[in-house]
């Protein structure tokens, strides 16, 4: 497989985003797209954290059983969860199960709610400058960079569970904060303005 491919609309994208349909509207339509706000950044941090170990495609198929487990991501809702809403999503099998990224879901959340400038203040500051130009392969997109082990070492210092420097980067890929689409692909966010 090559790292760029022709799907079957005649448009050119990362092989990844042509592998199954899913793939192809998550990655035409929002990965690598700036996205802000503290809610929907959170949303994107929790998904992330429970995808570690995971296919990105079995939390991307869960998303919309996620969406209704934690009540639709709002920061201040799941900060206010205890043992009763642990234990209910403990049996939801709409979602992955793991009592640790659950719990840690709610501690981001708690940890989201102290920061004075807000979640998408934080997260936008570590995003590195506009690449001059897209990658030309897969083998040119790192898993780690400064800016995510910055970003990483920030939030665990404010309390922050599950966001190391790869979920880090993975997050700052999904939210448009670098756009790792490769050359030649169609999508892509644009950071003009951002």
């Amino acid at each position: 497989m090559t790292d760029l491919v022709t799907g079957p609309d005649g448009l050119p994208r990362c092989a990844w985003g042509a592998s199954t349909p899913d793939y192809a509207a998550y990655h035409d339509e929002e990965w690598g797209r700036p996205l802000r706000g503290d809610d929907a950044l959170y949303e994107r941090l929790t998904l992330e954290a429970f995808q570690s170990g995971l296919s990105w495609l079995t939390i991307l198929r869960k998303r919309p059983a996620f969406r209704l487990a934690f009540d639709g991501f709002r920061i201040e809702s799941v900060a206010g969860y205890g043992e009763t809403e642990t234990a209910r999503l403990l049996a939801d099998v709409g979602i992955v199960r793991n009592r640790a990224k659950i719990e840690a879901a709610v501690a981001n959340a708690r940890a989201a709610l102290e920061l004075p400038e807000g979640l998408s203040a934080l997260l936008w500051s570590f995003a590195p400058p506009p690449r001059p130009a897209r990658p030309a392969s897969f083998d040119d997109v790192p898993a780690l960079t400064p800016e995510s082990t910055a970003m990483a070492k920030a939030l665990k210092k404010r309390g922050f569970r599950f966001v190391g420097p790869t979920t880090a980067y993975a997050l700052m890929q999904a939210t448009g904060m670098v756009d790792d689409h490769l050359a030649g692909c169609h999508a892509g966010g644009d950071r003009a303005g951002v």
